[in-house]
Protein backbone atom coordinates (compact mmCIF):
# COMPACT_ATOMS: atom_id res chain seq x y z
CA UNK A 1 0.00 0.00 0.00
CA UNK A 2 2.84 2.41 0.79
CA UNK A 3 4.87 1.88 -2.36
CA UNK A 4 2.09 2.76 -4.84
CA UNK A 5 1.33 5.92 -2.85
CA UNK A 6 4.92 7.20 -2.89
CA UNK A 7 5.01 8.20 -6.59
CA UNK A 8 1.62 9.90 -6.24
CA UNK A 9 2.81 11.88 -3.22
CA UNK A 10 5.98 12.93 -5.07
CA UNK A 11 3.95 14.04 -8.09
CA UNK A 12 1.76 16.09 -5.74
CA UNK A 13 4.52 17.55 -3.58
CA UNK A 14 6.78 18.47 -6.52
CA UNK A 15 4.47 21.11 -8.05
CA UNK A 16 3.55 22.38 -4.57
CA UNK A 17 7.21 22.92 -3.73
CA UNK A 18 7.81 24.69 -7.04
CA UNK A 19 4.78 26.94 -6.52
CA UNK A 20 5.88 27.79 -2.98
CA UNK A 21 9.33 28.88 -4.21
CA UNK A 22 7.81 30.95 -7.02
CA UNK A 23 5.32 32.53 -4.61
CA UNK A 24 8.10 33.44 -2.16
CA UNK A 25 10.16 35.08 -4.93
CA UNK A 26 7.16 37.00 -6.25
CA UNK A 27 6.17 38.10 -2.73
CA UNK A 28 9.69 39.35 -1.97
CA UNK A 29 10.02 41.11 -5.32
CA UNK A 30 6.57 42.67 -5.02
CA UNK A 31 7.30 43.93 -1.51
CA UNK A 32 10.59 45.54 -2.57
CA UNK A 33 8.97 47.03 -5.65
CA UNK A 34 6.07 48.48 -3.64
CA UNK A 35 8.41 50.07 -1.11
CA UNK A 36 11.30 50.95 -3.41
CA UNK A 37 9.68 52.30 -6.58
CA UNK A 38 8.35 55.36 -4.78
CA UNK A 39 11.95 56.43 -4.11
CA UNK A 40 13.26 55.78 -7.62
CA UNK A 41 14.45 58.76 -9.62
CA UNK A 42 17.51 60.89 -10.11
CA UNK A 43 17.29 62.05 -6.50
CA UNK A 44 17.74 58.46 -5.30
CA UNK A 45 21.06 58.17 -7.11
CA UNK A 46 22.41 61.73 -6.95
CA UNK A 47 20.48 63.46 -4.17
CA UNK A 48 20.58 67.22 -4.73
CA UNK A 49 23.80 67.14 -6.79
CA UNK A 50 23.66 67.77 -10.57
CA UNK A 51 23.72 64.31 -12.21
CA UNK A 52 26.42 65.08 -14.78
CA UNK A 53 28.76 66.69 -12.26
CA UNK A 54 28.14 63.80 -9.86
CA UNK A 55 28.95 61.24 -12.55
CA UNK A 56 32.20 63.03 -13.34
CA UNK A 57 33.10 63.27 -9.66
CA UNK A 58 32.99 67.09 -9.69
CA UNK A 59 30.19 67.40 -7.13
CA UNK A 60 29.80 65.40 -3.88
CA UNK A 61 26.68 63.27 -3.44
CA UNK A 62 25.37 63.37 0.12
CA UNK A 63 21.85 61.94 -0.08
CA UNK A 64 22.14 59.52 -2.99
CA UNK A 65 23.40 56.03 -3.70
CA UNK A 66 25.68 56.92 -6.62
CA UNK A 67 28.91 56.58 -4.53
CA UNK A 68 27.72 53.15 -3.39
CA UNK A 69 26.96 52.16 -6.99
CA UNK A 70 30.39 53.35 -8.13
CA UNK A 71 32.07 51.52 -5.25
CA UNK A 72 30.19 48.32 -6.10
CA UNK A 73 31.23 48.62 -9.75
CA UNK A 74 34.91 49.15 -8.85
CA UNK A 75 34.77 46.28 -6.37
CA UNK A 76 33.24 43.86 -8.88
CA UNK A 77 35.68 44.77 -11.66
CA UNK A 78 38.71 44.45 -9.38
CA UNK A 79 37.42 41.14 -8.01
CA UNK A 80 37.04 39.82 -11.54
CA UNK A 81 40.57 40.90 -12.47
CA UNK A 82 41.98 39.06 -9.46
CA UNK A 83 39.91 35.87 -9.78
CA UNK A 84 39.55 35.39 -13.53
CA UNK A 85 42.94 33.90 -14.43
CA UNK A 86 43.30 31.60 -11.36
CA UNK A 87 39.69 30.41 -11.56
CA UNK A 88 39.63 29.59 -15.27
CA UNK A 89 43.18 28.22 -15.18
CA UNK A 90 42.38 25.87 -12.29
CA UNK A 91 39.19 24.71 -14.01
CA UNK A 92 41.08 23.93 -17.23
CA UNK A 93 43.75 22.08 -15.30
CA UNK A 94 41.20 19.94 -13.48
CA UNK A 95 39.27 19.11 -16.64
CA UNK A 96 42.18 18.59 -19.03
CA UNK A 97 45.57 18.01 -17.41
CA UNK A 98 45.26 16.86 -13.78
CA UNK A 99 45.82 13.15 -13.03
CA UNK A 100 42.90 11.44 -11.25
CA UNK A 101 44.38 11.42 -7.75
CA UNK A 102 45.44 15.07 -7.85
CA UNK A 103 42.09 15.99 -9.38
CA UNK A 104 40.25 14.45 -6.43
CA UNK A 105 42.39 16.36 -3.95
CA UNK A 106 41.95 19.70 -5.71
CA UNK A 107 38.21 19.09 -6.15
CA UNK A 108 37.95 18.51 -2.41
CA UNK A 109 39.79 21.78 -1.69
CA UNK A 110 37.55 23.67 -4.11
CA UNK A 111 34.46 22.21 -2.43
CA UNK A 112 35.77 23.26 0.98
CA UNK A 113 36.39 26.78 -0.29
CA UNK A 114 32.92 26.87 -1.86
CA UNK A 115 31.36 25.99 1.50
CA UNK A 116 33.32 28.65 3.39
CA UNK A 117 30.96 31.20 5.00
CA UNK A 118 31.54 34.71 3.71
CA UNK A 119 31.91 36.04 7.26
CA UNK A 120 34.94 33.76 7.71
CA UNK A 121 36.49 35.20 4.57
CA UNK A 122 35.97 38.70 5.92
CA UNK A 123 37.58 37.77 9.24
CA UNK A 124 40.49 36.26 7.32
CA UNK A 125 41.07 39.56 5.51
CA UNK A 126 40.88 41.51 8.74
CA UNK A 127 43.29 39.13 10.48
CA UNK A 128 45.67 39.42 7.53
CA UNK A 129 45.84 43.18 8.02
CA UNK A 130 46.61 42.69 11.71
CA UNK A 131 49.44 40.30 10.86
CA UNK A 132 50.87 42.70 8.27
CA UNK A 133 50.78 45.56 10.77
CA UNK A 134 52.80 43.56 13.28
CA UNK A 135 55.36 42.29 10.75
CA UNK A 136 56.30 43.87 7.43
CA UNK A 137 53.76 46.69 6.89
CA UNK A 138 52.93 48.76 9.99
CA UNK A 139 50.80 51.14 7.90
CA UNK A 140 48.63 48.39 6.36
CA UNK A 141 44.91 49.09 6.49
CA UNK A 142 41.66 47.79 5.10
CA UNK A 143 40.53 49.10 1.74
CA UNK A 144 39.19 48.37 -1.71
CA UNK A 145 42.02 46.04 -2.74
CA UNK A 146 41.69 43.87 0.38
CA UNK A 147 37.93 43.57 -0.09
CA UNK A 148 38.38 42.60 -3.73
CA UNK A 149 41.04 40.01 -2.84
CA UNK A 150 38.79 38.38 -0.23
CA UNK A 151 35.84 38.40 -2.63
CA UNK A 152 38.08 36.87 -5.31
CA UNK A 153 38.74 33.93 -2.97
CA UNK A 154 35.00 33.70 -2.30
CA UNK A 155 33.99 33.53 -5.98
CA UNK A 156 36.94 31.40 -7.07
CA UNK A 157 35.01 28.10 -6.70
CA UNK A 158 32.27 29.45 -8.99
CA UNK A 159 34.78 30.11 -11.76
CA UNK A 160 36.60 26.81 -11.22
CA UNK A 161 33.41 24.75 -11.23
CA UNK A 162 31.88 26.54 -14.22
CA UNK A 163 35.07 26.14 -16.29
CA UNK A 164 35.56 22.52 -15.31
CA UNK A 165 31.99 21.51 -16.10
CA UNK A 166 31.93 23.50 -19.35
CA UNK A 167 35.06 21.71 -20.59
CA UNK A 168 33.79 18.32 -19.49
CA UNK A 169 30.49 18.94 -21.30
CA UNK A 170 32.25 19.26 -24.68
CA UNK A 171 31.41 16.18 -26.79
CA UNK A 172 34.30 13.67 -26.87
CA UNK A 173 33.94 13.49 -30.65
CA UNK A 174 35.42 16.98 -30.97
CA UNK A 175 38.49 15.92 -29.02
CA UNK A 176 38.84 12.79 -31.14
CA UNK A 177 38.50 14.82 -34.32
CA UNK A 178 41.28 17.16 -33.18
CA UNK A 179 43.52 14.21 -32.33
CA UNK A 180 42.81 12.65 -35.72
CA UNK A 181 43.99 15.88 -37.35
CA UNK A 182 47.30 15.61 -35.51
CA UNK A 183 46.75 18.40 -32.98
CA UNK A 184 48.61 18.23 -29.69
CA UNK A 185 46.64 18.29 -26.41
CA UNK A 186 47.41 21.98 -25.97
CA UNK A 187 46.32 22.78 -29.52
CA UNK A 188 43.12 20.79 -29.10
CA UNK A 189 42.36 22.67 -25.89
CA UNK A 190 43.02 26.05 -27.47
CA UNK A 191 41.41 25.62 -30.89
CA UNK A 192 38.69 23.00 -30.29
CA UNK A 193 37.70 22.60 -26.63
CA UNK A 194 37.81 26.22 -25.44
CA UNK A 195 35.65 27.64 -28.27
CA UNK A 196 33.04 24.96 -27.57
CA UNK A 197 33.15 25.54 -23.81
CA UNK A 198 33.24 29.35 -24.02
CA UNK A 199 29.49 29.94 -23.40
CA UNK A 200 29.56 27.97 -20.15
CA UNK A 201 32.73 29.73 -19.01
CA UNK A 202 31.25 33.16 -19.77
CA UNK A 203 28.12 32.23 -17.81
CA UNK A 204 30.27 31.26 -14.83
CA UNK A 205 32.08 34.59 -15.01
CA UNK A 206 28.79 36.49 -14.86
CA UNK A 207 27.58 34.35 -11.94
CA UNK A 208 30.81 35.17 -10.11
CA UNK A 209 30.18 38.87 -10.78
CA UNK A 210 26.69 38.57 -9.31
CA UNK A 211 28.05 36.81 -6.24
CA UNK A 212 30.66 39.51 -5.71
CA UNK A 213 28.17 42.37 -6.15
CA UNK A 214 25.72 41.19 -3.51
CA UNK A 215 27.99 40.06 -0.65
CA UNK A 216 28.02 42.10 2.55
CA UNK A 217 29.81 40.09 5.23
CA UNK A 218 33.21 40.14 3.52
CA UNK A 219 33.37 43.86 2.84
CA UNK A 220 32.13 44.77 6.33
CA UNK A 221 35.48 43.66 7.78
CA UNK A 222 37.75 44.68 4.93
CA UNK A 223 37.15 48.32 4.04
CA UNK A 224 33.58 49.41 3.37
CA UNK A 225 32.20 52.43 5.27
CA UNK A 226 29.00 54.43 5.16
CA UNK A 227 30.11 57.84 3.84
CA UNK A 228 33.37 57.43 1.93
CA UNK A 229 32.21 59.06 -1.31
CA UNK A 230 33.53 57.90 -4.66
CA UNK A 231 36.41 55.36 -4.55
CA UNK A 232 39.67 57.30 -4.20
CA UNK A 233 42.20 54.48 -4.59
CA UNK A 234 42.96 50.80 -4.14
CA UNK A 235 43.97 51.24 -0.51
CA UNK A 236 41.20 53.67 0.47
CA UNK A 237 37.80 53.09 2.08
CA UNK A 238 34.79 52.85 -0.21
CA UNK A 239 31.01 52.51 -0.28
CA UNK A 240 28.97 49.60 -1.66
CA UNK A 241 25.29 48.95 -2.23
CA UNK A 242 24.96 45.89 0.06
CA UNK A 243 26.50 47.73 3.01
CA UNK A 244 24.46 50.86 2.27
CA UNK A 245 21.29 48.77 2.54
CA UNK A 246 22.46 47.13 5.76
CA UNK A 247 23.52 50.42 7.32
CA UNK A 248 20.31 52.20 6.33
CA UNK A 249 18.13 49.41 7.73
CA UNK A 250 19.95 49.62 11.06
CA UNK A 251 20.50 53.40 11.37
CA UNK A 252 17.74 55.22 9.45
CA UNK A 253 16.42 58.39 11.08
CA UNK A 254 13.28 59.13 9.07
CA UNK A 255 11.00 57.62 6.44
CA UNK A 256 12.82 59.32 3.55
CA UNK A 257 16.08 57.62 4.52
CA UNK A 258 14.27 54.29 4.86
CA UNK A 259 12.76 54.79 1.39
CA UNK A 260 16.27 55.32 -0.01
CA UNK A 261 17.26 52.03 1.58
CA UNK A 262 14.39 50.22 -0.13
CA UNK A 263 15.29 51.93 -3.41
CA UNK A 264 18.89 50.76 -3.04
CA UNK A 265 17.69 47.22 -2.29
CA UNK A 266 15.57 47.28 -5.43
CA UNK A 267 18.54 48.54 -7.45
CA UNK A 268 20.74 45.72 -6.12
CA UNK A 269 18.04 43.16 -6.84
CA UNK A 270 17.69 44.49 -10.39
CA UNK A 271 21.47 44.33 -10.87
CA UNK A 272 21.66 40.73 -9.62
CA UNK A 273 18.69 39.70 -11.76
CA UNK A 274 20.22 41.24 -14.88
CA UNK A 275 23.50 39.45 -14.24
CA UNK A 276 21.72 36.12 -13.75
CA UNK A 277 19.72 36.58 -16.96
CA UNK A 278 22.92 37.50 -18.77
CA UNK A 279 24.57 34.34 -17.44
CA UNK A 280 21.71 32.20 -18.75
CA UNK A 281 21.86 33.91 -22.13
CA UNK A 282 25.62 33.40 -22.36
CA UNK A 283 25.29 29.73 -21.48
CA UNK A 284 22.82 29.27 -24.34
CA UNK A 285 24.81 31.33 -26.84
CA UNK A 286 26.92 29.50 -29.39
Amino acid sequence: MIRPLAPRLLRLLGPCAALSVAAAVLLLTGFLAARGLEAWGLSLFFGEAPPLRALLGLAPVWNGIWPACAGTLCLVVLTLLLALAPGIGCGLYLAWYAPPRRRRHIDMLVDILAGMPSIIMGLFGFALILVLRRTVAPQANTGLLLSAACLALLVLPVLVTATREAVRAVPPSLNLAGAALGLSPGQRLRHVILPAAAPGIRGGVVLALSRAAEDTAVIMFTGVVANAGLPAGLFEKFEALPFFIYYTAAQYQDQDELARGFGAALALLALSSLLLLLARALRRAR
